[in-house]
């Protein structure tokens, strides 16, 4: 007898940001038909979220705050509330979990829902009534508003929530039935596959490969020849909307980063390390949080023509303090700086190729410090346990290193984010997992 459907939905927050923005202050933001969240005017900060009016302007996520006022002139422009986020998006999951049995946060406003096997414990609802109660129940308890898509997978789940926005015309809820799954991908351009990029789809676009017709009713070989056997191979199996990754509560979190965005273009070497230090501080606190260990680390730069580039290196074992980390972080700064030097607008730190500590590590032969210092000792743990006891009573502020409290250190934005508690830039708040990568595949 062959198993029942999968039934799976994504429940995806509407305008997540600029909803939380306008319930913390409902006499600003709450009365703006056009609003642009991500900064203030005069900012360099990028657009997080944006109103469905700014949106008709052309404003879109990810572009500068000055561009996005240069789109909607009319716009108010608001900082992120990383706190009044957080809480929402622990909210709005708290709901969920009251009715489906599995939900895992793709994202702080995206949340996969697994109701497999629950059609006796709801009598027979209907996947898409059950949707609508879910729905129904978010709305009520945090006044904020949710698009649901449905399906027997978690892609078919992810672009219906799409075709479930309001901007789309629907009514908020959208389950694709057994079986229809290749009907529905048929209506649906290449670009709404999850893991065919920018790129990928430029280079679709010159095969005349725009939506997903054109993938299916191609000849295998001439994608083949074209795309290369794997990648054909994958995206055809996705635009036939196949795809059986389980909605699990214990996916892996991939990696964890910080980043800062700075008021003014930095220059100067020195002033660029202790910027890393401070960011190196913060990440790896992050990282010892959630009782993680990492052996990848990767230094992101921003430069003033907005060319972004990174230099990644993995250790030989996993790492959860300061100095090691910031040893690698020091070195992959200085490689980026050698190769071109021009004023830095944003850096960032990640940490990636993580474990919990369950992986039993190698023992060297010596147990000498490497040459350039990424080697973690005992001493470096045990000054982290203290170092989190104390930040643990008194606050993430209370112990720093000196270098980082000489005066007139260069100001980032999210220095004053931290002063309100709430989760700065490039740290997905506790509760909601850093969502994993989209799938790699060559473009």
């Amino acid at each position: 007898m062959p198993a029942a459907p999968r039934r799976i939905l994504l429940a995806d927050a509407d305008a997540f940001f600029v909803a939380v923005a306008r319930q913390v202050d409902p006499d600003g933001a709450g009365k703006a038909e056009h609003l642009v969240v991500g900064g203030r005017p005069g900012s360099r900060g990028v657009v997080c979220s944006a109103s469905y009016g700014a949106r008709a302007f052309g404003v879109r996520s990810g572009m500068s705050i000055a561009q996005a006022l240069r789109l909607c002139p009319q716009a108010l422009a608001v900082p992120v509330p990383r706190k009044a986020c957080s809480e929402a998006s622990r909210a709005i999951r708290a709901v969920l979990e009251r009715v489906a049995p599995v939900v895992v946060a793709a994202s702080i406003d995206e949340f996969y829902c697994d109701l497999t096997g629950t059609e006796a414990l709801y009598r027979g609802e209907t996947l898409a009534d059950t949707a609508r109660r879910m729905r129904a129940l978010v709305l009520a308890e945090t006044g904020l508003g949710v698009s649901i898509g449905g399906g027997t997978s978690r892609l078919i789940a992810k672009i219906a929530a799409g075709a479930a926005k309001p901007n789309a015309g629907a009514d908020g809820v959208f389950v694709v039935a057994p079986g229809d799954e290749e009907a529905f991908m048929r209506t649906q351009p290449l670009a709404e596959i999850p893991g065919v990029g920018p790129r990928a789809q430029a280079k679709l676009r010159t095969l005349g490969l725009v939506g997903v017709p054109d993938v299916l009713d191609a000849d295998r070989a001439t994608l083949d020849r074209y795309l290369g056997r794997d990648f054909a191979a994958w995206l055809v199996r996705k635009a036939r909307g196949e795809d059986d990754s389980p909605v699990s509560p214990h996916e892996r979190q991939k990696s964890v980063s910080r980043e800062d965005t700075f008021d003014r273009d930095i220059a100067d070497d020195g002033a660029l390390a202790v910027e890393l230090q401070r960011l190196v501080v913060r990440v790896v606190a992050d990282l010892r949080g959630d009782g993680l260990r990492a052996r990848t680390v990767t230094v992101k730069l921003r430069e003033s023509d907005f060319s972004t580039r990174l230099a990644s290196r993995t250790l030989d074992e996993a790492v959860a303090t300061e100095r090691p980390v910031f040893a690698a972080a020091r070195s992959l700064l200085a490689r980026l700086r050698a190769q071109r030097r021009r004023p830095v607008r944003l850096l960032g730190v990640a940490l990636s190729s993580l474990d919990d500590g369950d992986v039993p590590e190698q023992l060297a032969l010596l147990d000498a410090p490497a040459p350039d210092g990424v080697r973690e000792t005992d001493r470096d743990r045990a000054l982290a346990a203290a170092l989190d006891r104390v930040r643990g009573r008194f606050g993430a502020a209370a112990l720093r290193p000196a270098s980082l409290l000489e005066p007139g250190a260069p100001t980032s934005v999210e220095d004053r984010a931290e002063t309100d508690g709430a989760p700065p830039p490039g740290r997905t708040p506790r509760g909601a997992p850093v969502p994993p990568p989209p799938v790699r595949r060559p473009d």
